[in-house]
C-alpha cells in the first residue's frame, strides 16, 4: 500500500517516529519501573495502564514505519489546469469561496483545508479542470462548487 506525503508531511512523521523511539520508550520504561515497585503485578492498575500504553506506542511506531517506508511523495503538480493530489484550489459553493489543498488520507485536516484524496470531496475533484462543477452528496443534501483556480 502507498501512503502519498507532502515532503512536509513525511518530515512530521519522521519526527514524530524519532521522538516516540527515543523519549516515548524512555517514559513508558520509567513509568513500569514505577508501577512494578507496587507489587503484585495481577491487580496493579498503574503497571496494566503502563502496558497499554505501550502496546498504543509500539502500535503507533509500528505504523509509522510503514507509512514511511511505503510513503509517495506529492509533489507540486506542474499541471495547472487538472486538479491532482497536490494540487491547491479555489472553489465557490453558492456565494462563498473556499481554498482547499489535496493531500493524502495521513495529511488530511478538514480544519486547515488540507482534504484527502480518498474524501468524498477530494475524490470527485480529481481530474477536474477550472469551471468544472463537482457535486456532492453530503449528510444535508447534494453540494455544488465550481473549481474557479487551480495553483
Amino acid at each position: 500500500m502507498q501512503y502519498h506525503l507532502t515532503k512536509e508531511g513525511l518530515e512530521k512523521l519522521k519526527k514524530e517516529l524519532d521522538y516516540l523511539k527515543k523519549e516515548g520508550r524512555i517514559e513508558i520504561a520509567e513509568r513500569l519501573k514505577r508501577a512494578k515497585e507496587y507489587g503484585d503485578l495481577s491487580e496493579n492498575s498503574e503497571y496494566i495502564d503502563a502496558k497499554e500504553a505501550q502496546d498504543k506506542l509500539e502500535s503507533r511506531i509500528f505504523e509509522l514505519e510503514k507509512i514511511i517506508r511505503n510513503a509517495v511523495l506529492i509533489k507540486k503538480s506542474s499541471q495547472k489546469n487538472i486538479v491532482n493530489i497536490g494540487s491547491t484550489i479555489e472553489v465557490q459553493k453558492g456565494l462563498k469561496t473556499f481554498r482547499y489543498t489535496i493531500v493524502g488520507s495521513h495529511e488530511a485536516n478538514p480544519e486547515a483545508n488540507l482534504i484527502s484524496n480518498e474524501s468524498p470531496l477530494g475524490k470527485a475533484f480529481l481530474g477536474k479542470k477550472v469551471g468544472d462543477v463537482v457535486e456532492i452528496e453530503t449528510p444535508s443534501g447534494k453540494a455544488k462548487y465550481k473549481i474557479v483556480k487551480i495553483e
